[in-house]
């Protein structure tokens, strides 16, 4: 069956990211990827605590799809922590919750760039810039950061 797919498709490389991810799953291997984290590290037991009250606060509501802007309660929360911590007015409507670095990019790169638009990133950019630029059809140019003498 012949399936037509859009031209950027035809840029689309094999995913680094996929490739490294698969090294990473193998018990014996030790990563010092930037953006993954040591699993040891991760604070399960709060997680699980948060996990549950929130369960037991939220109800089926928690379980059930949000909007695409993310969950109206986490982002109050988020909203009340600025202007607690930081004393910044933020209104909820103004935050938008993502899944990670590369959906922000995502977003961003669709709300302001264009095809053939010039990007400047540092010399060793995150694997994903690079994918999300081809994808996109943007220049990206790349710069070393100079040391402070």
């Amino acid at each position: 069956m012949f399936m037509k797919f859009s031209k950027r498709m035809e840029r689309m490389q094999a995913s680094e990211i996929r490739e490294l991810l698969k090294l990473t799953a193998q018990p014996d291997i030790i990563s010092f990827a930037g953006g993954l984290p040591a699993p040891e590290l991760f604070p399960v037991e709060e997680i699980a605590k948060v996990s549950h009250d929130l369960v037991l606060k939220e109800g089926r509501q928690l379980l059930q799809y949000a909007t695409t802007e993310g969950r109206p309660t986490l982002r109050a929360k988020i909203a009340k922590r600025m202007a607690d911590k930081y004393h910044a007015k933020v209104d909820p409507d103004e935050i938008l919750i993502t899944t990670g670095s590369q959906q922000c990019l995502d977003f961003a790169g669709k709300l302001f760039l264009d095809p053939g638009d010039v990007v400047l990133c540092e010399a060793r950019p995150i694997l994903a810039h690079s994918t999300l630029s081809m994808l996109m059809n943007l220049n990206l140019w790349k710069y070393r950061l100079m040391k402070a003498v």
